[in-house]
Formats: structure tokens, sequence, C-alpha cells
């Protein structure tokens, strides 16, 4: 894996059978190649999309598995082990390392209200638990009860070793540019700094972010592929559109549904239910106890697709 991960990776949804509680294998493989296809730069497996929170143990190790034997040497291969606590986040590092992770994504705890000094001994024992794999920090603060992982923080766990990356979900370009410029002043040019944005995207890669973590890649890869390559032309015209794209786009995740739902059953049944019609894979189920689209939501996801999706990027 290149130091610092830079370009596009792409956090991995978890294609499941119609019954919604089986990995569907053929879907899985068939995405990952097409990611890899597309000219990512990595694949995340086990992380929000991929709605690691809903799989048992057996169906997370037949994720990483099939990740591993389909992209592994291809594509570096991140796996998510986040958890409730520090020893269960070391439980699933243990299980899931073996099979062949090129780097381990955690968020912090969850569940329990931890503040900084709780987070800072989360990593550190992770660190300690997993020796030279490296360790990315995920930064989602609505996944864990709210509690960020303070930048300053994160600057320091990278400057003593503890995390080699973060990724940035929070939606607040003020922390992913305080986690910039804390890099350039400690001179740890070798820290990944990645941005889980879909809409803001543009705005994170100029402003010095290596690259992206977008949910809505699973969709368009080569959208976001060809957005960092603009970006990285100076195209500022194209990035402009494309992102504005990309931004249309991703509103099949806030549609009208026939019933209510969560924005989790909405969005990544959104996700699925694109890809489904893009031939990615075959069943769009989420894992229960998600809510599921009915025709009339894929029908107002198909409008947007049909509008703003791949084939309008082309």
């Amino acid at each position: 894996m290149s130091s610092p991960l830079a370009g596009v990776v792409i956090p991995v949804c978890t294609p499941l059978i119609d019954d919604g509680q089986s990995v569907d294998e053929e879907s899985l493989r068939r995405h990952l190649t097409r990611l890899a296809d597309a000219g990512v730069s990595g694949a995340f497996v086990l992380g929000t999309s991929g709605e690691f929170g809903f799989l048992t143990d057996g169906q997370r190790r037949q994720v990483v598995e099939i990740a591993v034997d389909e992209v592994g040497g291809r594509l570096p291969v991140l796996i998510g082990i986040s958890d409730t606590a520090t020893a269960r986040a070391v439980a699933q590092a243990d299980m899931l390392i073996p099979l062949g992770a090129d780097a381990v994504v955690a968020t912090a705890p969850f569940f329990a209200a931890s503040g900084p000094m709780e987070i800072a001994e989360h990593f550190r024992g992770i660190r300690r638990a997993v020796g030279e794999v490296p360790l990315f920090a995920y930064e989602n603060p609505g996944r864990v009860n709210g509690h960020s992982i303070p930048a300053d923080l994160a600057i320091e766990l990278a400057a003593e070793g503890a995390v080699q990356g973060v990724k940035d979900s929070s939606g607040d370009q003020q922390y992913l540019e305080a986690l910039l410029r804390g890099r350039e002043r400690h001179g740890l040019s070798a820290l990944s700094i990645l941005s889980g944005s879909e809409v803001d995207a543009d705005r994170a890669m100029q402003a010095g972010a290596d690259g992206l973590v977008p949910g809505l890649g699973n969709v368009d890869p080569h959208g976001y592929v060809r957005l960092v390559e603009l970006v990285q032309e100076g195209d500022v015209e194209n990035v402009r559109r494309e992102q504005e794209r990309l931004r249309r786009l991703f509103g099949i995740v806030s549609i009208e549904t026939g019933v209510p739902m969560g924005d989790s059953s909405r969005a990544l049944g959104a996700f699925k239910a694109a890809m489904k019609m893009l031939g990615a894979i075959d069943h769009d189920p989420c894992a229960p106890p998600s809510v599921r689209l009915d025709d009339g939501d894929r029908q107002r996801i198909k409008q947007i697709l049909v509008e703003y999706g791949p084939e309008a990027g082309a």
C-alpha cells in the first residue's frame, strides 16, 4: 500500500441475496472487479456502507475472504474493525487481519460516552495489538454518539505512529482543514488524509486531501476517479461540473420514500437499488432490520440515475 494512500477508496457495499441475510458472493466479486476496472485506489470493506454493524462474524469473514481473493494484490484491501470497545475491535482485528488485510480502519468506541482520553487509549490499544498493520482512524461523530476524534488528537496519534491515516466523514470542512494544517505543521508527510464527502469532494481535494472515500462511489466509481484527475489537472471548470453532477446523483439518498424509514435504510437502500439497475449486483436488500424500498422508490431512484448517473458523466 502506498504511503500515504491516495486517490479514490470505495467503502464497499455488501451485496446480500433477497433474504437480506446471506452474502451474495457472485455479486460482491463482480462489484469489486468493476471498482478495480474503474481505476479506484483501494477497497474498504466492513465500513458503514458495508453494513458491518448488521453482519455476523461469519459474514464479516466471508466478505473479507472474497475481497482479498478477488482484488487483493490489485488493490489495497482496508478492513473495518470498529466496535464498542477496544477489546472487541482487537478481537475483530485478530479474526480478520490474517485473511489478508492491507490496513484496518476503526471509529472511536461507540455506545459508551467516550471522551478524548478514552479515544486516545482506544487507538493506542489497537496499535499495540495490530503490530505493523496500518491503522486508519475513522472520524464519523454521527455513528459514535456524537463524539469526535479531536483533530489535534488525530495528529498527536499520527505523530507517535499510532495511526497512519484518517478517514474524515464528519462533513465539516473546518475539521478537515485542521487535520491538513496539523499534518503540515508536524511534518507528517506519510499521514494519509481522506475525505468521506460525496458532495464536497472537490473542496476536500482542492484543500489538500490525499483522496476520497465516497459511498456514492459504489454507484459511480468512474465519476469520483474522474473528479480526482480533474483536480490534479487543475481543470477548475470541469471539476465544478463533475461535482455538481455527482451532487445531483447523490439525491437518490434523500428521495421521499413510500413508507417511513431511517436514513441508513434510505441511503444504503438507494445505493444498492442503483447498483442493481446498473448491473453491478443482482439483489438490492439491506441487512435486517433495515426497511426495504418499494417499487415506487426504485422508480424515483431510476429517474435520478438516468439523468445524473454514470452514463451522464461519460
